[in-house]
């Protein structure tokens, strides 16, 4: 579903970092400007007490039930908070959840994530997650999205950014900065995408994240996830039910780019920052698959 801006221009000026999160519970508005993202405690205690049992094992059922009925409700739109609505019972039921490291996402201010891709169902998973931690995340997607009539609705009432794969992609860049600096948590896949036929390890990515990063000085959390793949594997139509998957979504600490902060212009710069937040997502995914990842240039993809 999502995609990035690769090749926005090297020279892009500097924006000033995210400002100070809002006070608890304190709704405030930007000039001509949608309202800052509120924080919401109580969902977060719920959800990363979690972390206490041992891994691998799945969310208790009644855990699911307290961050459905505790997360987030403003700041969605109607199309997104409606697909949210109706999609976190359902994925509630076909699969198990084992989500960890909700403490590495701030609560409240600017962020970005950088998460590996596996399926199409990934974008789900992912919102599912962010709204456990008392968040709700904003995605980039490639703009052909926006005209579909099922996904398009969420998309645009959702505050998510388009991303048109056939222009520089400095609007998709511009925009996602702005929603950074609004105090927004964007996911962005580094990778731009999944490969239908791969080993499921992240492949090259792109600098876009890199570049926003360094522009807004915000922090790059790394998530690695697994098990989507088999709720939906790449090239199936349908899910598979039985037996049912468990969906593991693990975030780590902040990746530390303090040295490279406002060097985006720079293509040593942009490509070391790449590298650091990769690393991380991939340390991270074999902490989940239990296995150690092959060289890059061994890793299967399309």
């Amino acid at each position: 579903m999502s995609s990035q801006p690769d090749d926005a221009p090297r020279d892009a000026p500097r924006l000033a970092p995210p400002p100070e999160p809002p006070a608890p519970d304190v709704a405030t508005r930007e000039p001509d400007g949608p309202p800052a993202p509120r924080p919401h405690p109580r969902v977060r205690r719920v959800a990363q007490g979690h972390d206490a049992r041992p891994p691998g094992r799945a969310v208790r059922l009644w855990r699911k039930l307290a961050i459905w009925v505790l997360y987030a409700r403003r700041d969605r739109g109607f199309g997104y908070g409606f697909a949210i609505d109706l999609l976190w019972p359902v994925l509630m039921a076909v699969a198990r959840w084992d989500f960890r490291g909700g403490r590495h996402v701030p609560p409240t201010g600017g962020a970005l994530i950088a998460a590996n891709h596996l399926t199409h169902v990934d974008p789900i998973v992912l919102v599912s997650y962010g709204l456990a931690q008392g968040r709700v995340p904003r995605f980039l997607a490639m703009k052909e999205l926006w005209a579909m009539r099922v996904v398009g609705s969420p998309l645009r009432g959702g505050r998510h950014i388009p991303v048109d794969r056939k222009a520089s992609g400095i609007e998709a860049y511009r925009a996602a900065v702005e929603a950074v600096n609004r105090g927004e948590l964007v996911v962005v896949y580094p990778e731009g995408g999944f490969a239908y036929h791969s080993d499921g390890w992240p492949r090259k990515a792109q600098t876009g994240i890199a570049r926003m990063a360094l522009a807004t000085g915000a922090p790059v959390i790394p998530v690695a996830q697994w098990g989507s793949n088999h709720l939906l594997p790449p090239t199936a139509k349908r899910p598979t039910l039985v037996p049912r998957a468990t969906l593991h979504v693990l975030a780590g600490e902040p990746v530390d780019l303090s040295d490279l902060v406002g060097k985006q212009g720079r293509r040593s710069a942009l490509q070391e920052a790449t590298d650091r937040i990769m690393d991380r997502v991939t340390e991270l995914l074999e902490e989940l698959r239990g296995e150690s990842a092959p060289p890059p240039e061994e890793r299967v993809s399309d």
